[in-house]
């Protein structure tokens, strides 16, 4: 028969196996919740940093896409601007030699020409035409023969100060009509532009 103090450290070691037990599973479970604590944070952790560096690739293929497209613009506005110098430096220069075209042996018919077209664009009976000097000389004849095509009154005017080809006014000064070819080269000039800049680049116009 137990006595009663092995009853005792039996009941004892019972209790310390079962609060040995409790403690393991305590600590399972507190290892367990820790385990699960420290996955989680890691899964957030990685998701939060794939945001930042999808963020961080967006906005850097936004800023290159950007530089880019700058870097696109000011080459083509330099491009535009240097177009622009060259065809301007072109059309200044076919500017100061018009006035040798007062030399060439056509120039009468050339004058006449100018005179008729201008005559035609106002539509008048009646008009004054004024010339540079050279021109005058060389409208004399052209002037006798639009006067009877056009069975008009047509009279020449003072010189011109500056330009070479024809002025025409009509209606006392309401109607004017420039036909220099100064004049001329600058209404044709927007149009001209693309062609010459091609020629000068060696394409077809």
């Amino acid at each position: 028969m137990k006595s009663e103090a092995q009853d005792i450290e039996m009941l004892a070691r019972a209790i310390l196996t079962e609060a040995r037990d409790e403690y393991d599973q305590i600590l399972a479970e507190a290892k367990a919740k820790a385990d699960a604590i420290r996955k989680r944070a890691q899964e957030q952790a990685e998701s939060e940093r794939k945001m930042i560096l999808d963020r961080a690739n967006q906005d850097a293929e936004r800023l290159r896409s950007q530089a880019a497209a700058t870097a696109q613009l000011k080459a083509r506005s330099s491009q535009l601007e240097h177009r622009e110098k060259l065809l301007d430096s072109v059309f200044e220069e076919v500017k100061k030699k018009l006035g040798a075209v007062k030399k060439r042996a056509d120039y009468a018919a050339i004058a006449g020409m100018l005179l008729r077209e201008a005559l035609s664009q106002l539509r008048v009976s009646k008009a004054e035409i004024r010339a540079d000097e050279s021109t005058q000389k060389s409208l004399k004849t052209a002037l006798d023969e639009v006067t009877k095509e056009l069975k008009g009154e047509f009279t020449l005017g003072g010189a011109l100060d500056e330009g070479t080809g024809v002025v025409v006014n009509a209606a006392d000064g309401k109607l004017h009509y420039d036909n220099t070819l100064e004049t001329r080269l600058s209404r044709l000039q927007s149009t001209l532009r693309s062609s010459v800049y091609k020629v000068l680049m060696g394409e077809k116009a």
